[in-house]
């Protein structure tokens, strides 16, 4: 794939809204992409629209969002980021012939954002085929796994790069599992209900940490996170885990998981259904130690692959996302131009 796939993106439209989006918080994949794929000398970078493979549409939701959105039209306001999406591609439609040959089959935009999967919804038929990388792969919502690309949320520090480390010893992990954010959805809530806020130190669930106590410190601490969907199913708290040696424990439904075309994710980490949540104890308690070891070695493993890096670097976070577009690429049959 390094050698031979080329991306083509698109010139059109003006900052904020295109070739520009977020590089800090939880929705800061979309800057750093787009930054990433526009960055001189990024090797897969086509030098002309007709040598690409696939092409990129640099537009962020989330400063769409950020720019745009007002209180007042929380109702409608997917609308309008379907009405600008469109309207992009109706620019680049009309300049160019690759939209029309392959109606939208090699195109590709990324979102984080809650709202990016609404984005083809405002006309189903002209995006029927354009390829969805999104963070909330919602299967209920939606999301189609052989022609849309489930993407990592990272928590973008201010410095753009996450750091990435093993954490405590798996020997010397003294907490079972933990987990510390914000009642939000229905899986969150069942989760406070069993085991928020209480007496238990080996499942600690926690709505804000006792103060003087660090997040990141908790996961260093822990074998397993708890990763529940809040209001959407994509969460920073998988990509934290991962990147402090800790177990992800999944608990959603509906998830397709990042990058399960390469990646096996039984071999590190848990899923545990919403409708075991009581059981969760006894769940990661029966897990054999020796297990646990095998599992907590694999997610070092798997860390490169949800590092990011500027430039990218092999099998990084970016070249995940771009290795699963290529994927989708190669079932795309371009029409024959006569």
């Amino acid at each position: 794939m390094m050698k031979t796939f080329k991306i083509w993106t698109y010139k059109e439209g003006d900052v904020p809204l295109v070739h520009n989006g977020p590089m800090r918080y939880v929705y800061s994949i979309e800057g750093d992409f787009i930054e990433e794929m526009e960055r001189n000398g990024n090797p897969m970078a086509a030098s002309h629209p007709d040598e690409a493979h696939a092409f990129f549409i640099p537009i962020s939701v989330t400063n769409i969002v950020y720019y745009l959105y007002t209180p007042s039209e929380i109702h409608h306001f997917s609308k309008r980021i379907q009405a600008i999406v469109e309207d992009y591609v109706g620019v680049i439609a009309e300049r160019y012939p690759y939209w029309n040959r392959s109606n939208g089959a090699d195109h590709f935009y990324v979102s984080c954002h809650d709202w990016g999967p609404s984005v083809s919804k405002g006309n189903p038929k002209l995006f029927q085929n354009l390829i969805r990388v999104l963070c909330n792969a919602n299967r209920s919502e939606g999301f189609i796994p052989r022609r849309d690309v489930s993407m990592s949320e990272i928590n973008g520090p201010f410095n753009n790069t996450p750091s990435v480390g093993s954490g405590k010893s798996p020997h010397n992990r003294s907490i079972l599992a933990f987990f510390s954010g914000k009642v939000r959805g229905p899986i969150r809530s069942k989760l406070f209900q069993h085991w928020g806020n209480n007496e238990d130190k080996d499942i600690q669930v926690h709505t804000y940490l006792p103060k003087g106590q660090n997040y990141s410190e908790f996961i260093s601490q822990s074998k397993y996170c708890l990763c529940p969907s809040g209001f959407e199913v994509a969460s920073a708290r998988l990509t934290e885990a991962i990147y402090m040696g800790c177990v992800p424990v999944i608990i959603k439904d509906h998830y397709v998981l990042p990058y399960s075309d390469v990646l096996d994710w039984s071999q590190f980490s848990v899923q545990v259904p919403v409708d075991k949540i009581p059981d969760l104890k006894k769940i990661l308690q029966e897990i054999p130690f020796e297990k646990y070891l095998k599992m907590q070695k694999r997610v070092i493993e798997v860390q490169r692959h949800f590092r990011l890096n500027f430039p990218a670097k092999h099998f990084d976070l970016f070249h995940m996302i771009l290795h699963s577009v290529w994927l989708r690429r190669l079932d795309v049959h371009l029409a024959t131009i006569n």
